[in-house]
């Protein structure tokens, strides 16, 4: 891995003078505007011709404004890459290939031989650590646009990819207006249960995490006129990872902490427990949802979802709840 870095370095040092120098050239031509990040201002070409996409999350969106993504990373590391259902035409018709990455960080070799003339990063979890770290061999290669950890609705990606970088402000306000009505018309069909909910994210060996109630999932199921626990707001757990969209419980917290009414359980990796997994457990069978028969599973990809993601998890919010 290590000599791999070092490699990927040492490509980098000495061919990022010429591609800076005529990525600056091709700005110049075609013109380029200035986007805002974490990182400073990033001029960004106006028609970029050879995206490099580092987190899959972020794909919907690219394709949805017909951004030309060459390559991407897969969703999991060390993983082949599948297509969502969502995008995958686009993502075939325009010949979107798959970059490796891994726990460690992302290949820089391979991206540099997609020749891209701009990079979009960052988002969520491992994808925004690991362009953070990363930012100034990725910037070396062609701008680089990570994607702000602070945004973590993806309404709010969404509108800085379509406002601020692509110019497509009319593709997110469809988008939102689509969404917006769905949200209205499933949350006046349901029947919320009682109480308050959290949403648990679970890997393969059983780790247990906790989504935080004030972002992401658990903020969209509050529209819709659930209560998400506020377990994160009094103070007493750490993301487990800075910036990041959960906390880790231990086994003996699990008892402790997750007494609400309602519980949702979401797969982190392949072959996570499910909610019929977990009724063989002491300590998730005495809790209070699974005892009121209140723990729902829901699918892995709801938990970092796009607009097409969170259109379908409506759909199966109002199946499962619905009224009639």
């Amino acid at each position: 891995m290590w000599a791999r870095r070092i490699l990927a370095l040492l490509s980098v040092a000495a061919l990022a003078t010429g591609i800076v120098a005529c990525s600056s050239s091709e700005a110049a031509e075609g013109g380029a505007v200035t986007v805002q990040t974490d990182q400073g201002e990033v001029q960004v070409p106006s028609d970029p011709q050879r995206v490099v996409l580092l987190n899959y999350a972020l794909a919907g969106y690219l394709y949805d404004m017909d951004v030309p993504v060459v390559a991407m990373t897969p969703e999991y590391t060390a993983a082949p890459g599948v297509f969502a259902p969502a995008w995958a035409e686009a993502a075939r018709t325009q010949g979107t290939q798959w970059l490796p990455w891994d726990v460690d960080g992302f290949d820089t070799e391979a991206i540099l031989a997609q020749e891209p003339d701009l990079i979009i990063a960052g988002g969520l979890g491992f994808p925004l650590r690991h362009a953070t770290e990363a930012y100034g061999e990725l910037s070396a290669i062609a701008p680089t646009v990570v994607v702000s950890g602070d945004l973590t609705q993806w309404q709010q990606q969404f509108e800085f990819l379509a406002v601020d970088v692509f110019d497509e402000p009319q593709v997110y306000r469809d988008a939102i207006a689509e969404y917006d009505a769905r949200v209205v018309a499933v949350r006046d069909g349901i029947s919320v249960p009682p109480g308050e909910s959290a949403f648990l994210t679970l890997t393969a060996d059983g780790s247990v995490y906790v989504l935080i109630e004030d972002r992401g999932l658990p903020k969209e199921f509050a529209a819709l006129g659930f209560r998400p626990a506020p377990l994160f707001a009094r103070g007493r757990f750490e993301p487990y990872t800075p910036g990041g969209d959960m906390y880790a419980l231990s086994t003996e917290q699990v008892g402790q902490v997750l007494t609400m009414d309602t519980l949702f359980v979401i797969p982190f990796t392949e072959g996570a427990p499910t909610v019929a997994d977990l009724r063989g457990k002491p300590i998730f069978a005495q809790l209070p949802a699974f005892a009121a028969n209140q723990a729902y599973d829901l699918p892995y990809w709801v938990q970092r979802g796009d607009f097409h993601e969170a259109i379908e998890m409506l759909n199966i919010v109002e199946k499962t709840f619905g009224r009639g």
